[in-house]
């Protein structure tokens, strides 16, 4: 009976390398996926400032705003960072009031965009680190989906003047 055994210590170890790899196939498949619903929060998100950027230079703050909040909403995705990073710069030369609702509505904006942003950096991190593992790459574990992209733009938290009483 000493064959038996290698027979049933074969069977155990190619259980538990399928277990492992098919753990680590879904582990990839939900980093992935992950990475993707961020990327559509944080569009989302990018347009919902923009927009209440819009709103507010047609209400308060003029032509130079409001062109960079319509490029920012209109821009293609290769165009995107850029217009983005055009609107946080226009947005940081306003002085704006957070008594005033259109105001407090991009400062809103930006704070969630903020937090989207960098949720949205995790995952594509961690959705890149599970990709780039060698067994990963060699089983082409993921391949039917593109590689997760960071979406890199300045900081878009906004700061209340000093001496502006915060609502």
């Amino acid at each position: 009976m000493p064959g038996m055994w290698w027979v049933v210590g074969a069977t155990l170890v190619v259980a538990l390398v399928s277990a492992y790899l098919i753990w680590t196939a879904g582990r990839v498949e939900r980093l992935q996926a992950r990475a993707q619903l961020a990327a559509r929060a944080l569009d989302a998100h990018l347009l919902r400032r923009a927009a209440a950027a819009a709103v507010l230079a047609e209400r308060r703050y003029g032509v130079e705003l409001y062109a960079a909040a319509r490029i920012a909403l209109d821009a293609q995705p290769d165009e995107r960072e850029a217009a983005e990073n055009d609107l946080t710069r226009q947005l940081r030369t306003v002085r704006l009031d957070p008594t005033n609702p259109d105001c407090e509505a991009v400062i809103a904006a930006s704070r969630r965009l903020a937090l989207a942003r960098q949720v949205h950096t995790d995952l594509v991190r961690d959705a890149r680190a599970a990709r780039g593992r060698p067994l990963v790459r060699l089983l082409r574990m993921g391949h039917r989906h593109t590689w997760p992209r960071y979406f890199d733009i300045d900081d878009p938290t906004l700061t209340v003047p000093a001496d502006v009483p915060a609502g």
